[in-house]
């Protein structure tokens, strides 16, 4: 169970976390001897989300010279963004929609 004094020692980080890849790894490493759960669930939500940014262009995007695919990636990723940096500011542990419990699952091994 997360309490309020867990959710709010690793808030710092956890918005950190969001603010590109650089702040994925500020926040893992600012987080390492804390070892905050908060904190590490929102840096896989971010790590997730910049990674799929990063494969979907170089894989999809780039491929294709089409302005609204472009604006549909980029559309897509920040409403998923947005949520799960809200939710750090918040304070809410709710995992992005559609791919969040995946990010979860696939970096499991971040902060265990």
């Amino acid at each position: 169970m997360m309490t309020q004094d867990i959710i709010e020692k690793g808030k710092k980080n956890a918005i950190i976390s969001y603010l590109t890849v650089f702040g994925i790894i500020i926040a893992y490493y600012l987080n390492g001897e804390k070892k905050n759960p908060f904190t590490y669930f929102h840096i896989r939500q971010s790590l997730g989300l910049w990674l799929t940014l990063i494969i979907i262009n170089l894989s999809i995007v780039r491929n294709f010279d089409v302005f609204m695919l472009r604006v549909s990636v980029y559309v897509f990723f920040i409403t998923l963004w947005f949520y799960g940096f809200i939710g750090a500011t918040t304070g809410k542990q709710n995992a992005v929609p559609l791919v969040g419990k995946l990010y979860q699952k696939i970096f499991s091994n971040i902060g265990s």
